[in-house]
Order: C-alpha cells, then structure tokens, then sequence
C-alpha cells in the first residue's frame, strides 16, 4: 500500500478561513500606507534639513517661551551681507523644477477645498482601500475582510488627527495638523464604509437563516459598534462642524470612547488595533501639557468687527505663519479654545514698534461676537467709549488672563529663499501674511539676511470690504513699511477695498495704495512676474496712503531669476483663486522664474 503525500483539496473547494485569510490582507494594506507615507516623509527630507540649519523645523516644540524680561529688542548687527543672486547651482536648478512640477498640483476645485494633490491622494487611498477589502473575498458569504480592515483604519485615523503628530515634525515646516486633516476625515468616513459593508452583508445573512440580529453579544455589540460610527460620521458632516462645533467635538470624543469599548465586546481581533491609536493620543496630550501657558493678556476692540489680543511675557518659540489655541476666562467661557494666528514675528527682529505676540479675532461666530461684545462693555464700563461705541481711545486696553496651546503649523514655504514675494489676504487672513511680512523684513533689515536671505521685492495685497477696516492694522503696517524705507527691500503695499463705506478712514500708510476693485490674483501674480516697466495692474477709484503711488514691480525674466514665493491667506474663494493661478502659470514659466511655490492659510472646520 502506497503511504505517499495526502492529495490536495483544490482551491475552489476550501473552505475561506476568514480569521487566517483577513489578517493577512490587514497587514497588506498597513504596509502599502506605511510606505506611502515613508516615501513622503524621503521627498520632505531636503525642507527639513533646510528648517533644521536655519532653527525653523521645530519651532514652539515646547511651547511659547517668556519670563526673561526683556524688553527694547534690538538686533545688533554691524554690517548688512550682500543679496545673494540667482544661483545657477545643480542644487537650485533641481529645487527650481521642482517647484515647478510641484505647483501644478495646486490646481483646487472650487467649493471642494482640495487642491489635486489631496484629491489624488484621497482617491489613491480609496482605492487601496477598496482593493484590500474586495479582492479574493467571499463577501456575500463571509463579509469578515470588510470589518478587519476596519479594524487597520484606526491607526490611520488616529494620526492625521492629533495635533502634535510625529508626521507634522517629519514632513517639514507648514504640514501641521490642520493640512493633514483631510486624510483623518478620509480614513472615518471609509472605516465607516468598511464596517457597513461588514454589518450590513451579516444583518442580511441573519435575516436569510433566520437568526436572530440583537440579542447574543456579538451581535448587539456590533450593532451598537456600527451605530456609534455613523452617529460620529453623521455629527461630522461640514454643516455641522462649522455651526454648532463644541455640539460636534463632544460627540465626536465621547462617541469613540463608547465605540472602543463596545467594539471590543464584539470582537477579539480588535484590542490589537486600539493601541497605536491610544499611543498617539497619549503622546498628543503629553507635548499638549508641555506647551500649554498661562498667561495676562490685554485686549481692545477697534470696532464691533475686530478684537485684538496681546499676550503678555511671550518672548519667543514661534516664528510667522504659526497659530495658537487661545483660551480667554471671560463670562464663563472657560472651556472653549479657538486657533488664532499670530500676526507678529518674535520680538528679536520684530519691525512693530512695540512687539509681542499678538492676535487678531474677526467677529464671525458665538465666541468672538461674545469677546468683542465683553471688551467693548468693559470700556463702555469704565467710560473709555462713547453712546456709538466706538472707542475714544483705541490704545486702552482690558486685562484678562488667557490659557495658550501652541503655537502649530506654519509656512511651508521660506520666503528667505526667494527673490520676489507676493502675499496676498481677504478679511481677517491677513494675520497670517501680516506676520509674515513682518518676519521676512526683519530678517533682511534688522538682522541684515544672517541665513542669505534673497528677498528683494515684497507685494503685500490685502482685500477687505470697508476703508474703515484698514484702521485694524494700520500702525502695524506702517511699522514694517517704515522699517523697509530706504533698505534693500522693496515694498509695496495694496489695499484693495470691495465696498463704498467709510472712504476717509483711510490711514496714511508709507508705499501703499488703497483701490476700490476686487483684484485678480492671477493678475498680481502676472504683473509681479511680466518683463516692462512696472505699473499697476487695475484701474479704478484709489485713494493713495502715501506720499507717492507705486505700481506693483516687476521681473526682468532675462535667464534665470531668483525664484518666486506666494502666500494666500481668507476665504476659500481667495486662496482657491491664488492656487490655480500658481498653478496655470504652468512648468516652463516657472522654471524660467526660478521656481514658484505656494503656501495657502485656511483654516476651516
């Protein structure tokens, strides 16, 4: 008798084992994410290195610093180096198309908030997703694969959430938690779509064989597990997280405690996917505790439209671009904190005349309608406000104390090594290009370009609705242009106003003009970049600021120049516009401009 090899079941005969079989594809889709992302963090490796030699990749990293008490700051520094001209380097020409290349996936769509970039990576990962759940699976039979894969998006979910990221430290300056959001509200939604498909293809095998659907633990816990994933996808939704946001971030975190609990009840293979997610919060929390501060802050209300707040003892740990979260104990709203960008570069090389960290709250919800209404009653109060309420004394300010978390995010984009600069705002975005602009200034005036900076010519554009409106940050504006005045940097200012209100109000601000015109972003972009004589590109009723109009200056295009950076700042529509007008430049254009690359500031919920 032959005691040979036992015959072999054919595939199409096995039994699926769904508990040897879904693991496996888990561990696929982990390791096809994973090396994305390490792939991602490789091409950052050239920004971060340059962050890291110039003191700029981990800003704030423990928070703000302050309590050294000094005051006065002055940069000492005897004698000015040369500007650096266009380098021709293999160094600079690679950085040059490649910023090039990079800028055509700046193209957005309009409403859609996503630039092609995110889109592609949003599609890329759906794909994978799908792939994963989809590929050699009996679904209709055993529908397990979609609910172990459900299981894999918790780490996904988890990173691209918190606010202090390893990813953010990683992948360079400007990839804060806020543009990497997209991707947590991707990986949610899917893990929902995953683990409907795995509740929905057992419910309907129940109801077939007739067993029972609540009732046995398995059962009611995964029930109750799908039901808490769609009340947080639902509570999620846009509408909500933009109107009624604390309604929306309680659910959102007591939810998913509920749902961690109850999904493990249903599930053993579960718990192993709960503590990458746990460590990364925990490790949030922890940089959280280290960079919050509390702080005396004063605050004045220049109209019911604008609330300025000055942190006081902040001396450093931040650089322009970046934002805090700002708590303010007043009227009993100690726990809401709201992102606010800091509109000032640090002390040391501030160009405001009385630097600090300072913030700019519009009036565009609960919160700041609230702080505006508590300031300008506390001055109405002590007899600093008339029966119109507007101030009498605008300098007079109301003590408070206030609780700051950050600061995060920042500019992806090191305006230092370009040679022309475009920052372009709407409304109150100009508190991020605001401190930019005074961080690029003092760098190559006050500090007199230590890093080589190249800056040569700036465009600041800010787009507003009232003349009224310019009052909220016209000393600091004439601050930085006063302090370009006769150096190495060519500043030009334009305020373009989209409404006929209050048309003497309009301060005297050195090289600035003020323009009734809604401006083409497309357009600054093409006169700031077009070879000829300079002149401005719109026409239209102007009230002038200075002494002198200026037009927007342009490049002489004659081989290669020095690079072109460009930093939008408001609404949607604003930095949407300034996207597609980067990218429509196109790759030959830009690489003949010496590069163009983009940074775009909108934080929207």
């Amino acid at each position: 008798m032959s005691s040979g090899a036992p015959p072999t079941i054919p595939p199409s005969l096995q039994i699926y084992n769904s508990y040897v079989e879904d693991p496996i594809w888990q561990g696929k889709f982990t390791a096809i994410w994973c090396a994305f992302l390490g792939a991602a963090i490789l091409i950052s490796v050239p920004s971060l290195v340059h962050a890291l030699r110039q003191g700029r990749a981990f800003p704030g990293f423990f928070g703000v610093s302050g309590g050294s008490g000094k005051r006065g700051y002055s940069a000492v520094i005897s004698e000015e180096k040369p500007i650096p001209g266009p380098s021709l380097t293999r160094g600079r020409k690679i950085a040059t198309y490649w910023d090039s290349l990079v800028s055509l996936r700046q193209w957005s769509v309009p409403y859609l908030e996503l630039n092609a970039g995110q889109i592609f990576v949003l599609v890329a990962y759906l794909a994978i997703t799908l792939v994963c759940i989809i590929q050699d699976a009996p679904l209709i039979s055993n529908p397990n694969r979609a609910g172990f894969l459900a299981f894999a998006q918790f780490p996904v979910v988890f990173l691209f959430a918190t606010k202090n990221s390893l990813l953010s430290f990683l992948l360079g300056p400007g990839h804060g938690y806020e543009k990497l959001n997209f991707l947590h509200r991707m990986a949610g939604r899917l893990m929902f779509l995953a683990a409907a498909i795995h509740g929905g293809l057992w419910i309907r095998n129940h109801l077939q064989y007739g067993l029972p659907i609540l009732g046995p633990q398995k059962e009611t816990s995964g029930v109750a597990s799908l039901a808490m994933l769609g009340c947080i996808v639902l509570f999620s939704l846009r509408p909500i997280r933009r109107w009624f946001y604390q309604v929306f971030f309680l659910i959102h975190v007591l939810t998913f405690v509920a749902f961690f609990v109850c999904v493990c009840y249903h599930s053993i293979y579960a718990s192993p996917w709960i503590f990458p997610p746990l460590a990364f919060y925990g490790a949030d929390m922890f940089l959280r505790l280290l960079r919050y501060r509390f702080k005396g802050a004063s605050i004045t209300a220049p109209d019911k439209f604008m609330t300025l707040v000055r942190v006081h003892d902040c001396d450093g740990g931040w650089v322009a671009g970046q934002h805090i979260c700002l708590r303010v104990f007043f009227s009993g709203r100690i726990l809401e904190s709201h992102p606010l960008s800091i509109l000032s570069a640090p002390p040391a090389y501030s160009c405001l005349s009385n630097p600090g960290l300072l913030l700019g709250a519009r009036v565009n919800g609960d919160w700041t309608r609230a702080l505006n209404t508590f300031v300008r009653k506390e001055q109405e109060r002590l007899g600093m406000a008339d029966e119109t309420g507007n101030d009498k004394d605008r300098d007079v300010s109301i003590p408070v104390q206030v609780m700051i978390d950050g600061p995060y995010g920042g500019s992806s984009v090191d305006l230092g090594q370009y040679e022309t600069v475009l920052l372009v705002s709407g409304g109150s975005g100009i508190t991020f290009t605001l401190g930019l602009l005074d961080d690029i200034v003092g760098r190559c005036v006050k500090l007199r370009r230590p890093d080589g900076e190249r800056t040569r010519r700036i465009e600041f554009a800010w787009c507003i609705r009232s003349f009224g409106n310019i009052s909220w940050f016209a000393p600091m504006l004439t601050d930085i242009a006063n302090t370009a005045v006769n150096s190495s940097i060519d500043l030009h200012i334009s305020i373009f106003v989209t409404c006929l209100c209050d048309p003497e109000a309009v301060p005297l601000i050195p090289n600035c003009d003020v323009t009734m015109t809604r401006p083409s972003v497309y357009g600054l972009l093409q006169d700031l970049t077009s070879p000829g004589s300079a002149s401005f590109p719109f026409s239209g009723s102007v009230e002038e600021g200075g002494p002198e109009r200026h037009g927007v200056g342009r490049i002489e295009t004659s081989g290669h120049t020095g690079g072109v950076a460009v930093c939008a700042s408001g609404p949607a529509s604003l930095t949407t516009e300034a996207q597609n007008a980067v990218a429509r430049l196109g790759v030959a254009r830009g690489a003949e401009l010496g590069g163009v690359a983009i940074h775009v500031e909108q934080f929207t919920l």
